[in-house]
């Protein structure tokens, strides 16, 4: 009798996926390392998953499935434990009478087969899916706690009954405030705000679509599906949430902004709140502002070792001009945060203008500007510089006037922090030129300037060593200045990153210090690439040396990198 193995080498050298030396290569490191022999040549880069599947198809006659584009019903995996669903990866699909279809990435696995079909007494059907979706299969139904979706659902007969109209001139306020404080609707919406804290989500979003409200949590960066629920819920909850946020509930056609704050497990945590108008109604976006998630030491951001000695050199001059760039969510304002709690002391006088402000920090004045009042970043500005300040932090500098005053501020005796929207750290400066400051007061203000990224960080209770062969190194461009082997990580998947083998965000943060050196081509209007050139030769780390830096200790992986880096 064949065993698995020759089975599936049979399968690959029929079909031609494989050059023999691969499939050796895959057998030797299997025997060294142990592992699944598809997974091995999958990993490494011998064979597309996809072709595999097709083959493995072909010659077995099992059909392969998309879980992606299906729904399984709960009766159905409450067939198969979840416990043995991960033991042996397959997800159970649908069942007709006494048979059961499961989806499964090793088809060959007969003491799976035989092992669930003695455990549920059924005929058992296997299909062939990708690791991928079976992995992300096993994290929805499995992983992600099924009691969101049914303590909302169970609140539609309830909910439906509040009579929230959807017109504005229909809308009778009072009647409308006593509905949304009654207990399905306070429930619902709490519960939602609860789970996100402990899922330790930084968005929730709730989008309406025409037949469902879709729920969604961002996690470490990634939105993950949280539930479907029904329309009928949809007027109930937007009007308690709006409501919790001091915004206008007969208002549906504007965006409007608000706040509110809970105490939950022991703590204040602050969530601000965006409504937007969108055709099947209001989508709301709430951020969870939970400080005591953030990392607010300079230390524990993400640094390595010669870009934190710089930075904290730069953040005790006394005047000066420091920016931190990167996109939108990259944790460019709790790095400012970090540099203020450190710079905090009774003799210094720190004041930020912010919009909007997102932490409260003791011992800082703190200003949120209102543009529909006038109080602009750069009024503020004006207004601050007269408060006799030492140290002045502008949350984003995004128009001329904001950055004249910001480097005038810098050259006269102030110490400036900022952020900007670009790619790298040598990118700042063009940006600065195109907004019209004029280069040598950029050269005479700006001390430095880091770029800031966040990649998920390795989950360390599934952490599992990687090959990743030298084609695919090579291909990414991946180099370690030492020139030798390093082993690569990755989190397998458990319970406590939720299946997807990370847990938290580490920062990667380029440096680049301005001096005498590069003060010359500032002056001169030379271009970014001049400038990263130049920077490299004295020192400088890019984000995506950094990143493999962090790869190399164990940090993250490098498709993370990858993912949130360009080639240097």
């Amino acid at each position: 009798m064949k065993s698995l193995r020759d089975k599936l080498v049979e399968i690959l050298l029929d079909s031609k996926l494989v050059a023999e030396p691969n499939l050796q290569r895959a057998i030797d490191i299997q025997k060294s390392k142990g592992g699944k022999l598809r997974q091995i040549l999958v990993e490494n880069g011998f064979v597309d998953e996809k072709d595999l599947i097709s083959a493995m198809s072909e010659h077995l006659d099992i059909p392969p499935i998309d879980l992606s584009k299906i729904e399984i019903e709960q009766a159905v995996l409450d067939v198969i434990p979840k416990d043995i669903a991960f033991f042996y990866q397959v997800i159970p699909v649908s069942r007709m009478a006494d048979t059961i279809t499961i989806a499964m990435t090793d088809p060959l696995n007969v003491f799976a087969l035989d092992d669930i079909k003695i455990m549920t007494g059924l005929k058992v059907n296997p299909v062939i899916v990708s690791t991928k979706d079976l992995s992300e299969a096993l994290t929805k139904y499995y992983l992600i706690s099924p009691k969101m979706e049914t303590i909302l659902q169970e609140q539609e007969t309830e909910l439906s009954r509040v009579d929230i109209a959807e017109e504005e001139k229909d809308i009778n306020v009072d009647k409308v405030m006593e509905q949304v404080e009654d207990a399905p609707v306070v429930k619902a919406v709490n519960f939602m705000v609860i789970q996100a804290i402990k899922d330790k989500a930084s968005d929730i979003h709730l989008e309406p679509y025409r037949d469902i409200v879709r729920l969604r949590y961002r996690v470490d960066g990634i939105l993950h599906e949280k539930a479907t629920l029904p329309k009928k819920i949809q007027a109930a909850m937007i009007s308690r949430i709006k409501i919790m946020s001091n915004l206008n509930i007969t208002e549906k056609r504007v965006p409007q902004d608000g706040r509110f704050r809970i105490k939950a497990q022991g703590r204040y945590i602050d969530f601000r709140v965006s409504t937007l108008p969108t055709v099947f109604g209001e989508k709301i976006v709430i951020r969870v502002l939970d400080k005591s998630s953030q990392k607010m030491e300079l230390d524990r951001l993400g640094f390595h070792e010669d870009g934190l000695r710089d930075f904290k050199q730069s953040i005790l001059n006394p005047y000066g001009m420091i920016l931190v760039t990167g996109p939108t969510g990259s944790g460019k304002t709790t790095t400012l945060y970090s540099a203020l709690n450190e710079l905090s002391r009774p003799d210094v006088n720190i004041i930020t203008v912010e919009d909007p402000v997102e932490y409260q920090l003791p011992g800082i004045n703190q200003v949120h500007v209102r543009p529909e009042i006038g109080l602009t970043f750069a009024n503020t500005l004006r207004a601050i510089l007269r408060q006799d300040p030492n140290i002045i932090m502008v949350g984003e500098i995004r128009d001329q006037e904001t950055a004249d005053i910001s480097v005038r501020a810098a050259l006269t005796g102030h110490l400036v922090l900022s952020t900007l929207h670009t790619n790298d750290a040598p990118g700042a400066i063009g940006r600065l030129i195109d907004m019209g400051v004029e280069p040598f007061l950029i050269s005479s203000s700006v001390i430095m300037v880091c770029a800031q990224r966040l990649v998920r960080r390795i989950c360390q209770s599934c952490k599992e060593e990687v090959v990743i062969p030298e084609p695919v190194l090579k291909v990414a461009q991946v180099r370690f200045d030492d020139g030798k082997p390093h082993p690569f990580y990755r989190g397998k998947g458990c319970r406590v990153c939720n299946g997807t083998g990370y847990s938290g965000r580490v920062s990667l943060i380029e440096v680049l210090t301005i001096n005498d050196s590069l003060r010359e081509l500032v002056a001169r209007r030379a271009t970014a690439t001049e400038i990263k050139e130049r920077a490299c030769s004295l020192g400088m780390q890019t984000l995506r040396k950094v990143g493999l830096m962090a790869v190399k200790a164990g940090v993250t992986t490098l498709e993370e990198v990858l993912r949130e880096t360009s080639r240097d």
